[in-house]
């Protein structure tokens, strides 16, 4: 180890400290070639470092023309670049989207003229969490709207039912009490509307239940209820232990998620029902070691972009007719479970996932 001429301390070998960086750290040539990965970087972008080595940086990540550009301005520019939540899909990895906060710093000063070294530390975590505490916060002021909003309906309902009945006694012939009885079928049809907007009536009965058993009964009635011409593929953790959970609420998020997956394909697509173990999970302020994930994964168009922030408050939807109280309830229900409803979609690909700790088994 040579000598610091500043201090007379003895220099730091520079390279053990960057493979031990949990921030992936890539350096580029003036051709955008990579020269240089640490142990992070390659983790990333699953690749090895003499496998990257002179290489383009597209090469490994998709659309990784955005990067090639911001080296560029980066070097231009002479300072360093930040860019906050890129999308990263490693090409090694193409199921895995990951948001990830970049630092490009040009590397002239150090005699490498056109060179760029890139920081990047993996945001997707994070984000999640933060992501579903908002939602776990959206899901509390949803569910105080829907008191509120059943309290000021069902008063004046209950006053329009019981004077329709009164009036309906009251009518000389059949023609006239038929326009009584639209009323009261109305009234009785709004009460269970936003009886349905407060969510179960009745805490979870737990116990323990097979998770594919219920995900083959939803399979079955999807089934016959979607068009032949969608596939519906099954594919399934057998390693997954029992989960206690109340058999019939969780049924109900299953098939609020699988027919709006449906409801989105149409005619012709495809819709796989996945089950997974995942590790190290943390669903709200809570970390779990393993946690069940039940996923609906579509080809269909994707959710609306004006929706991704709105899509679980209640009376929410894209679709004509809809009520928007589906995944709201889905949501309700997950967290009375300990879990969580999420979400990822672009066209082609829309994944629900209903997350269930593994914790509540027995």
């Amino acid at each position: 180890m040579a000598a610091d001429p500043v201090h007379g301390a003895p220099a730091i070998d520079t390279a053990p400290l960057l493979e031990a960086l949990s921030t992936a750290v890539v350096v580029v040539d003036e051709n955008v070639r990579v020269t240089y990965l640490n142990a992070a970087a390659e983790d990333l972008l699953s690749t090895s470092a003499s496998a990257a080595r002179g290489r383009r940086l597209r090469e490994f990540v998709a659309a990784g023309e955005r990067f090639d550009a911001l080296v560029v301005r980066a070097r231009v520019s002479g300072d360093a670049l930040a860019q906050r939540e890129c999308e990263l899909v490693p090409i090694g990895r193409s199921d895995v989207r990951l948001l990830v906060d970049c630092i490009f710093t040009p590397l002239a000063s150090t005699g490498h003229s056109g060179w760029v070294l890139i920081e990047i530390a993996d945001t997707t975590r994070q984000t999640r969490i933060n992501r579903d505490n908002a939602l776990l916060a959206q899901l509390g002021g949803s569910r105080l709207m829907a008191r509120q909003l059943a309290h000021e309906i069902k008063n004046p309902l209950g006053g329009l039912r019981g004077a329709a009945q009164l009036l309906e006694r009251e009518l000389p012939s059949e023609e006239l009490r038929e326009y009584t009885r639209v009323i009261i079928g109305e009234a009785d049809r709004l009460r269970a509307l936003v009886d349905s907007l407060l969510g179960p009536s009745r805490a979870p009965h737990l116990e323990p239940v097979n998770i594919h058993e219920l995900l083959d009964r939803v399979y079955q009635l999807v089934r016959a209820e979607a068009p032949q011409t969608l596939a519906i593929l099954r594919d399934y953790d057998p390693s997954l232990p029992n989960l206690r959970l109340d058999r019939d609420q969780v049924i109900q998020v299953m098939l609020n998620l699988a027919r709006n997956a449906v409801q989105a394909l149409g005619t012709h697509g495809q819709l796989s029902l996945r089950t997974r173990a995942l590790m190290n999970v943390s669903i709200g302020e809570t970390r779990h070691r393993v946690v069940a994930a039940i996923q609906f994964e579509d080809n269909g168009p994707g959710v609306p972009a004006e929706l991704g922030e709105t899509i679980f408050y209640p009376l929410v939807t894209a679709r004509p007719g809809g009520t928007g109280l589906g995944l709201a309830v889905a949501q309700d229900i997950a967290t009375r479970h300990g879990g969580i409803v999420e979400f990822d979609s672009r066209p082609g690909r829309t994944v629900f996932s209903l997350l269930l700790p593994i914790e509540t088994t027995e």
